[in-house]
């Protein structure tokens, strides 16, 4: 029996309509859906595709949000191994992940160990989320020359981050969106940023003035700052 392959499927930011001809084709066609959880059980992308996965049988994959390297990737090894399991059946995975499949995926560090134990896999890109909340704001990335820089918010090192020039798209906030909102007033940034939360999705909110921003924002959450521009 030949082995199986693992796609590695973009589900974009949160809109269904988002999904790419392909996404759904790849979906359609997978023998089963594996979907990441959060600790919390939180199945964002398999809610996005729902409607385009019918009852297909779903692998529930644990993925805790979490910066303990050790506990990620203990959970990224028993995925890869549940997944490995199916495709020696000689079935079709698709592993369904926020956004693209290249950019801060869970879904990446999943498909490469399965890629390293010499099984198929593909990626099924899919739309970024900051490319969604450009549009969202109406406003573009890049124009011209600019550059584009995608920034973790949190890992450390933001002042030094923001001095690259063109577009920055902070990502990754999560809890220290105030910290992020405060280090931009700081620095006379603020009049130039505007943030997304949970774009594409129930209870999408757009702050264009990040003054007004008195909560912490979900992990759903884009701050795309312009250089120089409102």
């Amino acid at each position: 029996m030949s082995k199986g392959t693992l796609y590695g499927v973009g589900v974009g930011p949160g809109d269904p309509e988002f999904l790419t001809a392909k996404a759904i084709r790849v979906i359609g066609e997978s023998d089963v859906i594996a979907v990441p959880q959060s600790g919390a059980g939180e199945q964002t992308a398999l809610q996005i595709a729902a409607q385009y996965i019918g009852d297909k049988p779903l692998l529930h994959c644990d993925m805790p949000m979490t910066r303990d390297k050790a506990k990620r990737d203990a959970c990224h090894d028993r995925a890869a191994d549940d997944i490995c399991a199916l495709l020696d059946e000689g079935k079709k995975v698709a592993f369904l992940t926020l956004g693209d499949p290249t950019v801060y995926s869970t879904c990446w560090y999943v498909l490469r160990r399965v890629q390293a134990r010499g099984y198929a896999t593909e990626i099924v890109p899919g739309v970024p989320s900051f490319c969604a909340a450009a549009a969202a704001l109406g406003r573009a990335l890049c124009e011209d020359g600019e550059m584009l820089h995608i920034i973790p918010a949190s890992h450390g090192g933001l002042d030094e981050a923001l001095d690259l020039t063109g577009s920055r798209v902070l990502m990754k906030a999560g809890k220290s969106i105030l910290e992020v909102r405060d280090t931009l007033a700081a620095r006379g940034e603020l009049e130039h940023a505007a943030l997304v939360e949970r774009c594409g999705m129930e209870g999408e909110r757009i702050v264009t003035d990040l003054a007004e921003l008195d909560d912490p924002t979900g992990y759903f959450s884009i701050i795309l700052v312009k250089e120089g521009q409102a």
